[in-house]
């Protein structure tokens, strides 16, 4: 047994979010407020993720006895994903080789038949910011190792056809750039993650994300340099996705958006750059819909948990 029933009568919703190092694991209340909290480090291997994931429920449960019954559980992942079955196709960056992983059916064993849905973690991040901030209508733009979007239309994921929506980091905008993962060259990913950004300015180990815009703020003109040239690729993946989704809110999400609000300024200053020459662009007043992800919110756990029953 994993102690995910109790004897309260809610509904309960928990979600998981599984990083490279880490699960946070919230339970909602149906009115969404956040029950539990809890961490645990993302073991290798799937024998001990499913552990991992089945006990971090447990535990949240648990703590939740005689406040409801958790109904369902929602689990973000970083990679591809086939919501429809639960399974993770891609998940070389949790330690699982190849040939697919059905995270979803295996983990609703583990829980004694509890319902499952698996959701990519940037999906999963976006229905958080949404419940967060109390939209309906916004783009979640993941300033990580990669460079990808969320996006939620009138409260709901779009995935698109065949789950490539919001995948704005492979859009090339310089086919003699930098090659790749993807396989073409000068792809905004190449440009504007987090990844890019390290690459440019690497900083030393232990050093905080923020290290750059405070090099800046004292005048270091390279890191003015690089700041804004970034900010500037960051600008041109926030314009793709206004102007072929056209958000009512633009949120920074990811690893940088640690950073706060001086990374919001930076990428408001370079999107007002760019507007700047374009009567079109300047009425549309991208900068003012952009914000930055809440510091230490379980964003993307809540937005697995917001899967459940959503289907």
């Amino acid at each position: 047994m994993t102690g995910t029933r109790s004897t309260g009568t809610a509904v309960l919703r928990a979600g998981l979010d599984i990083g490279g190092t880490k699960v946070d694991g919230v339970v909602l209340a149906p009115d969404g407020a956040v029950l539990a909290r809890e961490r645990t480090p993302t073991p290798g291997g799937a024998a001990a993720l499913l552990a991992a994931a089945g006990d971090l429920v447990g535990r949240l449960a648990a703590r939740c006895a005689g406040t409801g019954t958790v109904g369902g559980v929602g689990v973000g992942v970083p990679g591809l994903v086939d919501p429809a079955s639960g399974t993770l196709v891609d998940a070389v960056n949790l330690g699982i080789g190849a040939g697919g992983f059905a995270l979803g059916p295996l983990l609703s064993r583990r829980l004694d038949g509890l319902p499952v849905v698996v959701e990519n973690d940037v999906n999963a991040s976006a229905l958080g910011a949404a419940a967060l901030l109390g939209a309906d209508d916004l783009a979640l733009l993941s300033l990580g190792t990669g460079l990808a979007a969320g996006l939620v239309v009138d409260g709901v994921l779009r995935r698109g056809a065949s789950g490539a929506g919001g995948e704005v980091g492979h859009l090339s905008v310089d086919p003699a750039g930098l090659p790749c993962g993807c396989g073409q060259r000068g792809c905004l990913e190449t440009l504007a993650s987090g990844r890019a950004l390290s690459r440019r300015w690497p900083g030393r180990p232990g050093e905080p994300p923020d290290a750059l815009w405070t090099a800046a703020a004292a005048g270091d003109t390279a890191a003015v340099a690089v700041r804004d040239s970034w900010a500037d690729a960051v600008a041109a993946a926030v314009a793709a996705l206004v102007l072929t989704l056209d958000p009512r809110h633009v949120v920074l999400g990811g690893g940088v958006s640690a950073v706060g609000e001086p990374l919001r300024a930076a990428v408001s200053a370079a999107v007002q750059r760019r507007a700047a020459p374009s009567g079109f662009l300047r009425g549309l007043a991208v900068h003012e819909r952009l914000t930055v992800l809440p510091a230490g919110q379980p964003v993307a756990a809540i937005g697995a948990a917001d899967l459940v029953g959503a289907r």
